[in-house]
């Protein structure tokens, strides 16, 4: 498939939304402590019984269009992917050196992946690689030492990918999400 890629301002975000982030969870990672923690963690990918779509779109607050009026995005870039045909399949959103974005760290010296979608008929076809080379590409041209990625323990799918674009898994937060106590935060890291 022949895909064209190109940096782009954060306006094109209601576009770039019209692409769905929904997945199935057919599987997760349960976090189990070994000797309450000090023997470290094990990742344990369980079956779930009831698969289940997650979108986060959905969810009160969140979505791409809404980024617009929450943070101020001057230091972010949309990573676009097209198809021959010049219609969006795909793409990344980055940021850096943002106030406010916690994700960041309070660091200057690294980029954060914040959300990475391609469509579902382009799904395993080479398109999200190619979208996460232009997204390290990126990070590098900022002098970023790394690139951050967070995923979820409910997307073994997505962990599975990042780990085999070179990212190492960094931090486990089991307790990240009050409303949804059973997921932990996976935080990634590409060294640049």
């Amino acid at each position: 498939m022949n895909i064209t890629l190109k940096y782009e301002k954060p306006d094109v975000l209601p576009s770039y939304g019209d692409i769905t982030i929904a997945f199935v969870a057919t599987s997760e990672y349960h976090i189990e402590p070994l000797e309450q923690g000090l023997g470290g963690l094990l990742l344990r990918e369980v079956p779930i019984e009831r698969p289940y779509t997650v979108d986060y779109d959905a969810e009160k607050g969140r979505g791409p269009e809404r980024w617009l009026n929450r943070w101020d995005l001057r230091n972010w870039c949309v990573v676009s992917a097209y198809n021959e045909q010049e219609e969006r399949i795909g793409g990344a959103v980055l940021a850096y050196d943002t106030p406010g974005v916690h994700f960041l760290e309070d660091r200057t010296d690294i980029a954060g992946l914040w959300d990475l979608r391609v469509k579902p008929i382009f799904r395993g076809q080479g398109v999200g690689k190619a979208i996460m080379e232009k997204a390290v590409e990126w990070a590098r041209s900022k002098e970023c030492k790394q690139l951050k990625i967070e995923t979820q323990s409910n997307n073994v799918a997505a962990c599975r990918f990042y780990a085999q674009q070179g990212a190492h898994l960094g931090t486990i937060e089991r307790y990240a999400y009050e409303d949804k106590p059973h997921l932990a935060r996976l935080n990634w890291y590409i060294d640049l």
